[in-house]
């Protein structure tokens, strides 16, 4: 665990170190999965900019840098959690632990979804560890796609 780590919400003026980060944490996952055809890679920084003008969720800080995020939106009392990315050199210190306990905090939901993939054994290990329980799988050309759920309230 970190001592100095800060959550605070995301805001559109996070985009470009939000994004620098995505980067960085999901090139772990494509060496994974053997491409770089995911989402959090191909998609371009004004996506990511229309993403976070329309959904919300939070960062995790050491001193002045970003070190963590995850996006968030609710659909009815549903809270979709989306791309939670620690930079790699901070992965396995709490971060991503702090930053699901935080979004999930923040909204009054009656559950959260989210996925992963099905070989990203930690992010699975996280989420089960946090509550989440799988619902079902997709496969898709290149991942397989692992969904989980959680009661909040």
């Amino acid at each position: 665990m970190i001592d100095d780590l800060r959550i605070r919400p995301i805001d559109l003026a996070d985009a470009g170190e939000v994004f620098t980060l995505q980067r960085a944490a999901f090139i772990e996952e494509a060496h994974l999965y053997e491409t770089i055809e995911t989402p959090a890679l191909t998609q371009t920084f004004d996506e990511l900019k229309a993403e976070l003008a329309s959904n919300s969720g939070c960062v995790a800080l050491v001193g002045s840098r970003m070190v963590g995020s995850v996006t968030a939106r609710m659909v009815g009392d549903v809270l979709r959690i989306g791309r939670l990315a620690v930079v790699p050199d901070m992965q396995g210190r709490g971060i991503g632990t702090r930053l699901l306990e935080a979004v999930e905090a923040r909204w009054d939901a009656a559950e959260a979804t989210l996925f992963t993939g099905a070989l990203s054994v930690a992010n699975l290990r996280l989420y089960k560890r946090q509550g989440y329980v799988e619902t079902h799988r997709v496969t898709l050309p290149a991942v397989e796609l692992v969904y989980l759920r959680k009661r909040l309230r």
